[in-house]
């Protein structure tokens, strides 16, 4: 509680007594903490998105809160539990009669959306694409869609940070695991870029800032983005801000881009991560289907397997045929 009292959060008095309501059912004071915590959280969102009180909490302000855990490359894990923390504090609210039930759509239950958004289509970038007509943001989208870097390390990127005659931005601390790495900009995020520099105040460190000077919010990315979703006609489709790097990893794997570069081009400890990130598209298995199959045909995999350099590793490392005794 003490922790609490020195936050600067909407509706803290209706977070202790919701506290107090958790600590009466006995709950021990590690899963009391944990639901501080992920409240806390929640509200400090609400927060920085301009909202000062939590009768105005509504469903889009819980789905803000979850775009925003993703851009910061939570586990999905994580963000289930502290939603699910999120939601009991909504109910009770509800039952007070401090929020409205529409919090929860039609019915009294957050679901969480897919482990990760979906790519966008080659068509809809197009159309995002040509509906931006400011040069910031036009920078900041098309160097999202081809570096792949998170929203948060976007946004404290420096002009200390960006390297344009190299065509690299330099990340010195990842949001999500402070792992260091170097992401390349293409030849449309460079023009993108030359673009917005011309125009920008040469004194400011960041490379993306607002109008108050200094580096813009999360809140105010993500509104930016939404805003030329909804001028392209694709507010239905269900992106979001992070669905840019989403579709950064598909379509660098569907261009034949290893595994083990595209992990290291998004900042993660485990190419499984990668693995599940970046999905191939329908067109790409067909593709591939074929490809093989031909071979097959042609009678050029006959006996060849074993000298795979792929297929090796799986047998080294797992014997898939146990001999028959």
């Amino acid at each position: 509680m003490r922790r609490l009292a020195g936050m600067d959060l909407p509706g803290k008095e209706h977070v202790e007594a919701y506290l107090r309501h958790v600590v009466r059912r006995n709950r021990r004071p590690r899963t009391l903490y944990s639901i501080m915590g992920s409240i806390a959280l929640f509200l400090g969102t609400i927060r920085d998105n301009g909202k000062r009180s939590v009768e105005d909490i509504t469903k889009g302000d819980v789905e803000a809160f979850i775009e925003h855990e993703q851009d910061r490359g939570i586990k999905i894990t994580t963000i289930r539990t502290r939603l699910m923390c999120v939601h009991a504090f909504l109910r009770y609210l509800v039952e007070e009669e401090i929020v409205s039930p529409d919090v929860f759509g039609r019915r009294i239950r957050l679901q969480l959306p897919d482990r990760l958004p979906r790519a966008m289509d080659p068509d809809d970038v197009l159309k995002l694409l040509s509906v931006i007509d400011h040069t910031r943001d036009r920078a900041m989208i098309l160097v999202l869609l081809r570096t792949g870097m998170r929203i948060g390390e976007l946004l404290n990127t420096k002009m200390i940070d960006v390297h344009l005659r190299e065509r690299r931005i330099e990340i010195y601390e990842a949001e999500k695991n402070r792992m260091g790495r170097v992401v390349y900009l293409s030849d449309d995020a460079i023009s993108a870029l030359n673009i917005w520099l011309k125009e920008r105040d040469p004194w400011e460190e960041y490379l993306i800032y607002g109008r108050s000077r200094g580096r813009i919010c999360y809140s105010t990315a993500r509104s930016r983005v939404v805003k030329y979703l909804v001028k392209a006609g694709l507010s239905h489709k269900g992106y979001t801000v992070h669905t840019l790097r989403h579709t950064f990893a598909t379509e660098l794997l569907n261009a034949g881009m290893r595994l083990e570069c595209l992990q290291v081009l998004l900042g993660h400890r485990c190419i499984e991560e990668t693995r599940r990130y970046a999905r191939l598209t329908d067109k790409t298995r067909e593709a591939e289907y074929f490809k093989a199959m031909s071979r097959i045909e042609r009678g050029q995999n006959d006996g060849d397997d074993r000298h795979n350099s792929e297929l090796a590793t799986i047998f080294e490392k797992e014997e898939l045929c146990t001999p028959y005794r």
